[in-house]
This record gives structure tokens, C-alpha cells and sequence, in this order.
């Protein structure tokens, strides 16, 4: 049984020694041509390598050797095998990728080829360079699975021999294996690679730390022995009164997770070692069933801390059925029951597939399928994402999957990361079901879109005819296409209103030089697209909406050359506002206007039209320039919400803010922030920030502010 792995500082990994060492491992499970094969790619490699040398002294092809090495302790095909041996040749000699192809084929200079990228990708200091690295990992890893499995273990021994660095560059590759690597390996059920690499990054980036846990386990070990031997002999006489054939053994928490479990829920070393752990092997899924029902007659199970991984496995193909019992003195006991072969994937993920193969060369298993399917999603997200920045934080989200299970009203499951929404699983169902999601029942029952799912629940989402994101939902999606998707809505929907405001805008500003976009010619359109590079009249319209270009000079510069620009131009009209316009317009923070105020527009390149009251001093900046502002008024009738604040000195008195609150939210007024000023002992002043629909519901939420006994004064801050 193997066991999860300690990695104290100073422990040194065997690597394989010689070509001849790893040939006999090779042989236990490759033909005698596979295997000559890889000799002969390993002899090409030392020759390509003749003279080059490692940091460390050694020869250079040791490291590709010991990455074949790591590869051949999985099971891992010829052909990875082969390009693990070669895999620095295309990146460090003079040999090229068609060099490569007709020595040893297509499929082993393309697999050398893409690793080779991916060993140029060193992470930089500047976020988006390392987002542009990480994009070309996806493409790479799309197109065959095993370049990055080459990857991770060439990875690997570079992280076995960090001894040899400097501190700062030992530092920036550990971060990087624990930010990015561990993950990837925990993605595709790597358990064994992933563990290794998160013991040497924190023995990396924490050695004393590492030395401290590492000394703190040793120590427990021994005080634990005497129980753990107790517990488990339990066990194998009940399995063996029962008549089943198993393997039981202890598990113990790597160094990396004790400490993270420390450090995130606060708990001391003592509190997570107090957790005895088992794992029990079986020929077979029946039998995993049987030893359960055996094992809960022997110790009594801990309510809703049962898991069935077989039934339904985890997204990167783990199974196994997990449980926790109330063992001797209370003493709780996880217990991990799985196949053998369960076994080889949970430790070796997708490289555990190469082992169990049909004749026609595909993987049986269906993680395989998964991890296909996830590198599918990785692809689909890059095409949607607007800039690698936002690729990689969608897919940082996605390495990091907990779990949970809901049901479709028809009975599908349908498998979504801890924390997940009804949105969520909307975009899970279908992009369109997303996009046009507005509400969901759980369980029959109207629930806010908001609410996390648990395992069990029923979802069902109610749907509008057109898309309609809404921008609040990216505060609390968790998974990567629901993000992604929401934003490319909301992206093409700015669009859209840009293009409106931008119509709206030109067409106020032509209104004043007596014409309108309607009545332009196809000349002076010809003329305004020749000037502004775009090619169509949309293009320029956007332009306008999003600030980047003045309604009022590409309104001259369109009837500049007419008969009309002969004509006197009239004072620009101004642009009415109905509360609807969307995100294209915004109403400023200093003065918070609300209809039926005198406004002015300030174009701004980042938000559209901003909205002041006439006498707010920002506006004073603008007033007189007529390429950024822009006369407005009110609409007869406005909708929407407006924001006015509100100062009130009061009295002090105990729960005098309460009544205050109570008083607003009574006349149909929402309060968006609060704050309280108190310098005098005996009077506060509060500024308060309410959602209003017009003056005459201010006026009304002022005079029922002013009928509490302990307010002296409220006024309305315009700043």
C-alpha cells in the first residue's frame, strides 16, 4: 500500500541512475520494441546533449533520464517517454522540431515541441505576462493531454533539485508550482505529484515551518502508535469475520495540508492530528459497499459525513467511498474505502489511464473523458475572454473545484464547485439558459438566485425571451463560464448602449446645426468614415457613447462641406434623460442629482455621460467646453432609483440611529451608506445616503426625518 509521502529538508529522491536501470522497469509493462525505443531516444539526447551540464555538476541528460523515470513510475506510454528524454533538445541545442519528427515521428516532436513552450513560460513578475503564459499552457495541453504530464514531471525533478539555486530564483519557482502546477496535477487526479510538489514548495517558501510540522508528526507518530494499532486490528478482525478480502492501512495529512488547515481554520497541531485515518483496498465495487455496511456495524458513523465517490466521482475522476466514525474514546476515524484500481487513479489521475487501454487505444475510464472535457472548457473560455487576465482568473477558479451535487427538475445530476448558484447552474445547463435566467426554484420553492446550492437539491430556472445579464451577478457566480459569460453579455450589451446613447448624442448635436443623422448623405458619411478609420457609421456612433470621440466636432465635421454648415448653427439642444439609459450613463457621487434638479453632462471615456446638479463646482471644470459637455434635462416622467444625501444633526440618545432607519425605510426609501460624525458629546451630525424617485419623495422623507423629537436639522448635501 503506498502511503502519502513526507518530504522533510535535505530528503533526496532516488532518481534513476541509468538508462539500463530504467529499461528494466520499462520492460514490466512496455514491449521489447517500445522499449528500445526509448534507449534510443535517450542516446540521441546525450549525444545532443555532449559538454552541457547541470547546475549541480552532474551531466545534463540526467534530467531528462530522471523525468523518464518519474513518467515510468506511472505507467506513462513510449511515445512520453520519449519525449521526456528529448524534451530540452528542441529548447537548449541546435536541433529542430523537423529534425525531431524524422528521427521519431510526428506525435514525439509535437509532444517535445509543446513542452518546449511551456519551459520558455517563465512566470514573470508582471501579472499579464504570466496570463499570456498560462493561455499558451491550455492551447498546448488541449491539443495532447500528455505534454503537460511531461510537463508536471519535468517540473517535478527541477523542483527535487532546487538545492542548487539561488534563494530568490528557488523562491519564484516554488510560488509558481504551488500557484499553478499543484493545482493542474490536482485537476487531472494527480494526488501523488500534487502532494510532492506542495511539500517542496513549502519546504521552499517556509523551511522552518516545514522542519517545525515535519518534527511535530514524527513526535506524534510515535504517541499515536499504540491506537492506530488498536483501531486497525478492529478492523481487519471484523473484515475478516465477515469474509472479505482487504488491505487496511493508516493515511496521515502531507506537511502542506496540515499547515494550510492550521492556518485557515485557525486550529491548533494537536486538534488535526487528533483525526485517525484509514484506507481499506477491495477487489471490487461491490465489496466496497459490503466493507461500509461492515465497518458501520463495528464503530458508529457520524451524521451527514458520509460520501459516495463511486456513485458519483469527483470532477478530476476521483472514487472512493468516504465516511467518519466515533472510534475508541470518541476518537473520530475517517475511513476511505476503494478498488485497487480506484486506488492507481486517485494517486496517479489521468497517467493511471495509460495503463487500462482497449485495443483501439483509448482510456476506459471515463476521468479521462472528464479532464478531455475540462481542456475543452479551458479553450471555450479563451475564445470569450476579453484579455489573458481574465482567462486565467476564470481558470484559477476552476482548479480549485469542491463539489456539490443538484438535480435537473427531469432527474439529470448535474456536478458544480462548492459555493455554486442557481446562475451557475444555469450557464452548467446551457449558455442560452444562463443568459436568459431571471429566476430559479430550489427544492419548488422561489429561492434569490444568489442562494448557494447544497448536494441533493432540485434547481429549476425560469427564463425571459432575450438575454439580460445583470452585472451584480459576477459578485457571487463562482464558476468560470457562468463569469465569462456574463461578462461577454454585459460587454455586447455596453455595446449596444453605446451605440444608442452615441445616436442620441449626434443627433442632439446635428438638431442644433439644423440637420439629423437621417438626413446625412452617403458622401458625408463616406467622408466621416474615411477620417475616423471605422467601417461603419456604428463604429463611430460607439465612439461617441463611450466618450472617446465629441458629439459636437464630428457633428461640425459632418455638415462642414454641406449647403447646411452655411447655415448659422443654433445653441445645442439639450439631451433628455428618462432614468433608463443603462450602464452609458452615471450620476455623479459628488452631488448626487435627482429629477427635477438643473443638470449638466461631463463625457468621460470610462463611464459614459456623468450626470452633475448645474451648481456642483466639479462642473465648473467643463461648463465651457463644448467637446465634453453636454446640455441635459429631465424627462416629463423618470424611472429608476436616485440617490440624494442627507445631513441630520441630532441629539444623542440611545437607539436614536434605529428610529432614524425605521423612519426612512417607512416612506418606501432605501439607505445606501451612513455615516456619523461625533466630535460634540451631546449632538451627532449623520450624513445619509438614500435612494429617492424625484424631489417630491426627498421632501417627504426630510419632513418625516424632522417629526422625531431629537432631530434639530436636516438639510440635503449637494457638496
Amino acid at each position: 500500500m503506498q502511503q502519502y509521502s513526507f518530504f522533510p529538508v535535505g530528503h533526496e529522491h532516488q532518481d534513476v541512475a541509468s538508462i539500463e536501470e530504467l529499461s528494466s522497469t520499462l520492460q514490466t509493462y512496455l514491449t521489447s520494441a517500445q522499449v528500445n525505443q526509448v534507449k534510443r531516444a535517450y542516446f540521441y539526447a546525450e549525444q545532443a546533449h555532449e559538454g552541457q551540464r547541470r547546475r549541480s555538476g552532474e551531466p545534463y541528460v540526467t534530467h531528462p533520464l530522471a523525468v523518464a523515470g518519474i513518467l515510468a513510475d506511472m505507467h506513462m506510454d513510449h511515445q512520453s517517454l520519449m519525449a521526456a528524454m528529448l524534451h530540452d533538445v528542441i529548447e537548449d541545442t541546435a536541433i529542430s522540431k523537423k529534425a525531431l519528427e524524422e528521427q521519431f515521428g510526428a506525435t514525439v516532436a509535437n509532444l517535445v515541441d509543446g513542452v518546449s513552450k511551456l519551459t520558455q513560460m517563465e512566470f514573470q513578475s508582471k501579472a499579464e505576462a504570466q496570463a499570456e503564459n498560462f493561455q499558451k499552457m491550455a492551447l498546448a495541453m488541449a491539443k495532447d493531454i500528455r505534454v503537460i504530464l511531461v510537463k508536471l514531471a519535468d517540473r517535478l525533478h527541477n523542483m527535487r533539485t532546487l538545492g542548487v539555486l539561488k534563494p530568490e530564483k528557488r523562491r519564484r519557482i516554488a510560488r509558481e508550482t504551488l500557484d499553478m502546477y499543484a493545482p493542474i496535477a490536482q485537476r487531472l487526479g494527480m494526488h501523488n505529484i500534487r502532494v510532492e510538489f506542495e511539500d517542496l514548495g513549502f519546504a521552499t517558501l517556509h523551511p522552518m515551518r516545514s522542519t517545525r510540522i515535519h518534527a511535530a508528526v514524527l513526535q506524534a507518530r510515535g504517541h499515536r502508535k499504540e491506537l492506530i494499532e488498536q483501531i486497525k486490528e478492529s478492523i481487519d478482525h471484523c473484515l475478516v469475520r465477515e469474509g472479505h478480502s482487504a488491505v487496511v492501512s493508516g493515511r496521515e495529512k502531507h506537511l502542506y495540508s496540515i499547515y494550510k488547515k492550521m492556518d485557515s481554520k485557525k486550529k491548533s497541531f494537536s486538534e488535526i492530528m487528533d483525526i485517525y485515518a484509514f484506507r481499506i483496498l477491495v477487489d471490487d465495487v461491490d465489496t466496497c459497499y459490503r466493507v461500509l455496511g461492515c465497518i458501520h456495524s463495528l464503530y458508529k458513523p457520524v451524521p451527514g459525513q458520509f460520501k459516495d465517490y463511486i456513485a458519483i466521482p469527483k470532477a478530476n475522476g476521483y472514487q472512493s467511498l468516504h465516511t467518519v466514525l466515533f472510534g475508541l474514546h470518541g476518537v473520530p476515524i475517517e475511513i476511505q474505502i476503494r478498488t485497487h484500481e480506484m486506488e492507481e487513479m486517485a494517486n496517479y489521475g489521468i497517467a493511471a489511464h495509460w495503463l487500462y487501454k482497449t485495443n483501439d487505444g483509448e482510456p476506459l475510464n471515463g476521468s479521462h473523458t472528464r479532464a478531455r472535457q475540462w481542456l475543452q472548457g479551458l479553450l471555450e473560455l479563451q475564445q470569450r475572454a476579453g484579455d489573458s487576465m481574465e482567462f486565467i482568473e476564470s481558470v484559477k477558479l476552476d482548479l480549485f473545484p469542491d463539489e456539490v451535487y443538484v438535480f435537473t427538475p427531469k432527474g439529470k445530476i448535474m456536478e458544480l464547485p462548492q459555493g455554486a448558484t442557481a446562475v451557475d447552474f444555469a450557464y452548467a445547463v446551457h449558455t442560452d439558459v444562463g443568459n436568459k435566467c431571471i429566476a430559479c426554484r430550489i427544492n419548488r420553492r422561489l429561492a434569490p438566485l444568489s442562494e448557494p446550492l447544497q448536494s441533493g437539491q432540485t434547481v429549476e430556472i425560469m427564463t425571459a425571451h432575450s438575454p439580460q445579464a445583470n452585472p451584480a451577478w459576477l459578485n457571487f457566480v463562482v464558476t468560470s463560464k457562468a463569469r465569462s459569460n456574463i461578462r461577454h453579455l454585459l460587454k455586447n450589451q455596453r455595446a449596444v448602449e453605446s451605440i444608442n446613447l452615441g445616436r442620441r448624442l449626434l443627433d442632439e448635436a446635428l438638431a442644433g446645426m439644423n440637420s439629423s443623422i437621417n438626413s446625412l448623405s452617403e458622401l458625408q458619411t463616406l467622408h466621416l468614415l474615411e477620417n475616423t478609420g471605422h467601417d461603419s457609421i456604428d463604429g463611430v456612433l460607439a465612439d461617441i457613447g463611450l466618450g472617446k470621440r465629441s458629439s459636437f466636432l464630428t457633428a461640425h465635421q459632418l455638415v462642414r462641406d454641406s449647403d447646411e454648415s452655411k447655415t448659422k448653427p443654433t445653441a445645442q439642444q439639450s439631451l433628455t434623460i428618462n432614468g433608463t439609459e443603462g450602464f452609458r450613463l452615471n450620476f455623479a457621487r459628488c452631488c448626487y442629482p435627482i429629477p427635477g434638479d438643473a443638470i449638466i453632462g461631463f463625457i468621460s471615456a470610462e463611464r459614459g455621460i456623468v450626470v452633475h446638479t448645474d451648481n456642483c463646482h466639479n462642473s465648473n471644470e467643463f461648463r465651457n467646453n463644448p467637446e465634453r459637455s453636454v446640455p441635459l434635462q429631465w424627462a416629463e416622467e423618470v424611472e429608476g432609483e436616485f440617490s440624494a444625501e442627507l445631513k441630520i444633526e441630532l441629539v444623542k440618545s440611545r437607539g436614536i440611529i434605529a428610529v432614524l432607519a425605521n423612519r426612512i425605510n417607512s416612506i418606501d426609501a432605501n439607505i445606501e451608506k451612513i455615516s456619523i460624525e461625533d466630535e460634540d458629546p451631546r449632538m451627532s451630525i449623520v450624513n445619509v445616503v438614500v435612494g429617492v424617485h424625484s424631489r417630491i419623495h426627498l421632501a417627504r422623507i426630510m419632513k418625516r426625518i424632522r417629526q422625531i423629537a431629537d432631530v434639530i436639522k436636516v438639510s440635503r448635501l449637494t457638496h
